[in-house]
């Protein structure tokens, strides 16, 4: 169910916001949902919510440095 509430967040809410995985446009990778979607699949849930407590603060670091290049 998580899974594809995160799908429908990529689908329909998130394109209209516009909003971008500044975590995958500095490092590459996944953006932080598909990692979670990702995570979630693969782990079990409290493992996957402690990957995701890790991911987010760094996507937030990633979103600033993005922010000054941007500047």
């Amino acid at each position: 169910m998580l899974i594809e509430s995160i799908t429908a967040d990529q689908k329909y809410i998130s394109p209209s916001k516009g909003f971008c995985c500044f975590h995958r446009l500095l490092h590459g990778g996944d953006f932080c949902s598909n990692y979670l979607k990702r995570m979630l699949s693969q782990q079990k849930l409290h493992q996957a919510v402690q990957s995701s407590i890790k991911r987010f603060p760094d996507c937030a670091t990633a979103s600033k440095t993005c922010d000054l290049h941007q500047s």
